[in-house]
Parts: C-alpha cells; structure tokens; sequence
C-alpha cells in the first residue's frame, strides 16, 4: 500500500491543473456576432428612425451614426477583429483536452495441432478464444509543457484451454504518464506565447478597426458638407435665377413701353438663359452629392431608402468664435492619440516575443519521462491438475487490486535530440528579425505621416478663417454693389449690363462664402482626424461600435 502515493499525488495534480485551464478557453458562439453566426447580411439599421414627412432628415451626428453602423467598409474592417479573435482562440488548441475511448472484441477458433494448446491430442480438437478489451484514456498539455496522460484498461480473454489456471482472466491496468520538456518548449514563456502574440494581433485588429472609423467619419464629414454646399450652390442659382427674371421682367415692360431700344433686351434674356443653366448643373451636383452620402451611409442598400429625398438640417456657418490652435500642442496630441501609433506598438511588442520563442526553439529538445502504473489480475481460478473450480471472479476482483497498488510499475526516461543545424528554427528567428526592422521603419513612418497630417490640417484651418474672413467682407460689398447698381440703373444712370454683372457677382460671393463656410468645418474635422480626436466631437466610444 505505500507505493499507492505517486498514483494519488499524480490525480490531484490533475485535478487542480484542470478548472485553472478550463477558465482560459471560450466557445467561439459567444466570441462571434449573430450576424456572422446566422450566415446573412445585416440589414440597415435605424434608417426608418430619421424619416420626416417621407424625407431622410438628417443631422451631422446622425449620418456618421448611421455610416458606421451599415457602411460596408466599417463591417469589413470588423471582420479583420472576428477573424483574429478566431486566431486566439485557435491558439489555445495545442492545450485542450482529449478524452479517448477504445472498445476490441477478437474471437478466433484455431485447429489444434499440438497438445501444448490443452485442447486434446486429436487433430479434430480445435483451441476457441475469445478476447474483449477497453481502453479509456485521458491527456492534456498544459501552460508548463507538460503533458499528462491517464489512461485506464480492461482486457477479458476466455479460451478452451484447460492449461490456464484463470478462465475467464480478467487484467485491469491503470498508467499515469507525463512529459516535460526541459530546454526546448520548457516553461510558459514557450507555451503561452502565441497566446499573447495573438492577443497583440488582436490588439492591432482592433487599432486598425479605430483607424478605419476615424477614416470613415472624415469621409461622412466630407460628403455632409459637400451636400450641404451643393443645395446652397442650388439656392444661390435659383436666387439669382429670380434677380435675373426680376430684371428681364422689368426690361420687357420697358420695351412694350418703347423706353428700351429692342437690342438691349436680348442682354437680360441671354443672362436669363445663362443662369438656367447654372441651375441644371447645381441640380446636377447635387444629386451627385447625395448620391455619393447615401453610400457611405448605407441608405442605397435598399430601395426604400434609396429613393427618399435628403434634408440636411446643419448649418455651415461657424458658431461662436473661430478655432485657434497650436501647431506643437496638437502635434503631442496627435502621437498620444493616434490608434496607428499603437498599432505599431503592438505589433513591434509582438515581433519581440516571436524573437524570444524563436531563440527558445533553437535549443537542443531534452525532456524527461515518467510513468506509473498498477495492475490486477480476476477471474475464475481452476485447479490444472483436477479441473476443479477454486474461485470465482471478475472485473471487481482485477480491478481490487488494481486499486490495491499490489502490483506496481513506474520508470523514468531522459531524452536528447541535439541537431547539428536546425534550418527551420534559424529561418524562423531570422523572419521574425525582419518582421521586427520592417514594423519599426513602418512605425516611424506612420510618425512621420502623423506629422506631415497635423501641419497641413492647421494650414488648413488656418487659412479657412483668413478665407472665410475675407469671403464675408467680399458677400457684404458684392450686395452694396447690387443695391448702388440697381439704383443708378433705375435712375438712367448706369445700363442693364452693370445690373446683370453686380447680380452675377452677388451669386459668386455667395457661393464663395457657402464653400468657405464649408471648408472651415472640413478643415476642424480634418484636424481632429489628424490628432486622433475625431470620436469626442460626436460623444462615440469605439466599443459601442463593435458588434
């Protein structure tokens, strides 16, 4: 009975390995979204929630809500995070637990032909066996690199030989068995590194998913205030439009007056013409802007979306004062923030380790082995020399002694592989030495990037307030200039053409003002993009957008 201790020592230290194993492992139902489970697009979300009197109205923050939870781009880029949270859990594979089962039942019949078979000295005797064996065996790979392997046995063999004292015999064994390597794929490091290589490449999906929203709000953003500018454009065409009628209106009545030689009406009725035009082509663009926010909203993707009209509620003109920013604040910022810096980060902390575990498997592989085992024989015993039934037996009784640890083995084995060379380790670290020189040039260019991205987004902002400075005083004149023409024009002083002129150059500045309005909150969205702060405006958190 003392030698029964390594058996019970070898079961509790599975028994406390196993739930700590256990918690690290996910079921990839619960780690993927319902939509990729159920195989099918997903519709359009929340579209129906923003229709007016059967238009699609629209704020700014409603339509980058709206793109980041049906713009294609945006999904395509989250299933770069489900693919990798695959790749975690795949990496846990070479841990998980098998449990195997074998069930064998051999029957032969042989003609005798020798009395050492006890089956009688004719050759018409014939020796009949029967043999029925089951296995369970249980093995596992733990964080250490250890394995373990418990495997239980039951084999049953009955014959017509009358030479075996036991018949039926019942054996029983159980085996435990481990392997631990010691230098090659020996500790945790070794072992739980592609775990923690994969979680930094989750971690890099992730940063690129945050990329890829910030990417897609400047694009909203953009393709907004385009609309924006296209309807203005279309309202200072129509306005104009109605200057121009005013003026033909008023040259005609002059005419049937006689007060107007008949050549000069031809100058208000081609300007008339002209600014038809204008407006074809405003209507044009417009349809061309809308069509290009419906896309990235996700409002072409059905039908009845597709077909409803755009109200954009959003007014370019800046509210309060004007942005005021310092270049070198905004670029400290823009390093802190900037999901790709941490991306690459990820990606160099994962290039280490790949380093570190290609070094582990240039060792030489030496591992130690042991088992321990115990055994039990049952059955019916039989005297040989009368044939007389002594006992009688069976599983109960082998496996009696097999618990009993009467009848024990156990060993130990140390084993060596030492290779002269090994190509593919050496291949191996010397990738993972290039991946490492190749992610830290693409860090510092992402820097450099990020850099270059901050001084032209505050060039830009800067230059959109001297712009739209200067387009508020060119509107204000542009309309002083109308009213001084339109007056001395009804006093004879000037003629129809100054009118239509200062007219023409009224709907110019008005276009002007609108773009550089526009170009103002592009030129904010632009540097918030750039310093990684393009989320805070709209009060969205990046968690809320993964599925």
């Amino acid at each position: 009975m003392k030698v029964g201790r390594p058996g019970v020592l070898s079961l509790a230290f599975l028994t406390l390995l196993l739930p700590l194993h256990a918690q690290s492992l996910k079921n990839y139902r619960r780690a993927l979204p319902q939509d990729v489970l159920s195989g099918k697009l997903a519709d359009s979300h929340h579209l129906g929630d923003y229709v007016v009197n059967g238009k699609l109205t629209l704020g700014l923050r409603d339509a980058i809500l709206l793109a980041l939870e049906n713009n294609s781009n945006v999904r395509v880029e989250e299933t770069q995070i489900e693919n990798q949270r695959m790749s975690v859990l795949g990496a846990y594979a070479p841990f998980d637990a098998l449990l195997q089962g074998m069930l064998n039942v051999n029957r032969y019949s042989t003609p005798g032909y020798t009395a050492l078979q006890g089956v009688g000295q004719s050759s018409a005797s014939t020796l009949n066996s029967l043999s029925q064996i089951g296995q369970i065996s249980y093995s596992q790979t733990f964080s250490t690199g250890t394995n373990f392997q418990a495997t239980v046995s039951s084999n049953k063999n009955s014959t017509n030989s009358s030479f075996l004292f036991y018949n039926p015999f019942y054996s029983s064994d159980i085996e435990l068995q481990f392997t631990q390597p010691l230098l090659r794929g020996a500790g945790r490091f070794a072992n739980l590194a592609p775990i923690i290589i994969a979680r930094r490449e989750l971690s890099e999906s992730e940063e690129s998913f945050q990329a890829e929203v910030s990417n897609t709000i400047l694009q909203v953003v953009q393709q907004y205030w385009g609309a924006v500018q296209a309807q203005g454009n279309l309202d200072v065409s129509r306005q104009s439009m109605k200057l121009a009628q005013s003026s033909y209106d008023r040259d005609k009545k002059a005419l049937s007056l006689g007060a107007l030689p008949p050549l000069d009406i031809y100058r208000s009725e081609s300007e008339l013409a002209a600014r038809r035009v204008d407006i074809i082509q405003a209507q044009s663009n417009l349809v061309q802007a809308d069509d290009a926010l419906r896309l990235i909203i996700g409002a072409d993707q059905d039908a009845q979306w597709r077909s409803l009209p755009l109200v954009l509620t959003e007014n370019p003109v800046p509210q309060g004062e004007l942005e005021s920013v310092n270049a070198d604040a905004e670029l400290a910022e823009a390093l802190a923030r900037r999901p790709e810096i941490a991306m690459y980060e990820d990606a160099l902390e994962a290039d280490h380790l790949s380093i570190r575990l290609a070094h582990n498997q240039l060792r030489p592989n030496l591992s130690l082995q042991g088992f321990y085992q115990t055994s039990g024989l049952g059955g019916n015993q039989y005297n040989l020399t009368t044939g007389q039934l002594i006992s009688t037996g069976g599983f109960n009784s082998s496996f009696g002694q097999v618990f009993g640890f009467d009848f024990p083995g156990y060993g130990a084995t140390l084993n060596l592989q030492f290779p002269f060379r090994n190509h593919q380790a050496e291949a191996a670290l010397g990738n993972a030495l290039v991946a490492q020189s190749h992610d830290r040039y693409s860090s510092r260019q992402i820097r450099e990037q990020i850099t270059r991205d901050v001084a032209d987004a505050v060039v830009q902002l800067n230059q959109a307030k001297l712009a739209l400075e200067a387009a508020k005083s060119s509107y204000g004149l542009a309309q002083k200039s109308l009213q001084a023409d339109q007056q001395k024009y009804e006093l004879g002083a000037e003629t129809i053409f100054f009118v239509l002129d200062s007219q023409s150059r009224l709907a110019q500045a008005e276009s002007v003002l609108l773009q550089t309005e526009v170009s103002y909150q592009v030129a904010l969205a632009s540097l918030n993009w750039a310093t990684g702060d393009n989320l805070s405006p709209w009060s969205i958190q990046i968690r809320d957008l993964s599925r």
